[in-house]
């Protein structure tokens, strides 16, 4: 079930059976030559929609596709927030929805560099709750999409070599397998981009300069998309299941 293609009556209903939802979030960045800009929020977002088709009860929100990317500004077409402007919308994000009666707000992720500002902007949310600002008694979750239940060990099988950290073959197989039409090609030079740290965006343009870390995008297909996000949507639903259920101490 999708929120934005339901009605209010609909969310209403909704809540009287289930107090969960899911909020895709990623970020819109530079993935090297081939990888689509969306990649970081298409995954979760791909995976989340993919995984309602299985259960009409799992609720996912609209996705939230601007975060942490001030390092890849050196690249056009990457939009990024600063971190207290990411939080404050995070924050404003969950009020909303905890403010209508969800308990438990699931939050797939597609990007790294989000994981402690948007660990950062629960816990303002937990003091808040604390203080009674909030409504007491909601959860939140961040969940990276390849940390589900053996989705990282599929994709090294799959690319035992030359993954890397940004513009994988992994996360660019997975929007293959969903826009077919949008795949796109490149010589790579060298097959393998060199690794190395983040920092600001003109010393990682310098660093990488075509935007791989430590990847070969070029292994990526389709197919091998198709079955991380067959495996990812199932274990999404175990998981969102699991943080529905639990039980306060």
């Amino acid at each position: 079930m999708l929120l934005a293609k339901s009605t209010w009556p609909e969310i209403e209903a909704f809540l009287t059976r289930s107090r969960t939802v899911v909020v895709p979030i990623g970020s819109n960045e530079q993935h090297g030559p081939t990888g689509l800009l969306g990649t970081d929020w298409m995954c979760p977002e791909i995976i989340a929609h993919e995984a309602q088709k299985d259960r009409s009860d799992l609720l996912v929100a609209p996705t939230f596709n601007i975060g942490m990317a001030q390092h890849h500004l050196g690249f056009p077409g990457t939009i990024s927030l600063r971190p207290s402007t990411f939080m404050a919308a995070i924050g404003d994000w969950c009020r909303s929805l905890a403010g209508h009666g969800f308990e438990r707000i699931y939050f797939l992720n597609g990007h790294g560099g989000n994981v402690h500002t948007i660990e950062a902007a629960f816990s303002e949310l937990y003091a808040e709750a604390s203080f009674g600002r909030v409504p007491r008694g909601f959860a939140a979750k961040l969940k990276n999409w390849w940390d589900l239940d053996g989705v990282n060990s599929l994709a090294m099988r799959q690319f035992p070599t030359g993954h890397g950290s940004h513009a994988t073959p992994s996360e660019i197989a997975v929007t293959q397998w969903a826009y077919p039409d949008a795949i796109k090609t490149a010589k790579y030079d060298p097959p393998v981009a060199p690794t190395g740290p983040i920092r600001e965006a003109a010393d990682f343009r310098k660093r990488f300069p075509d935007g791989r870390m430590g990847s070969d995008p070029a292994q990526a297909t389709p197919e091998k998309g198709g079955e991380l996000v067959k495996l990812a949507a199932e274990k999404l639903l175990a998981d969102v299941k699991a943080f529905s259920e639990e039980v306060a101490p």
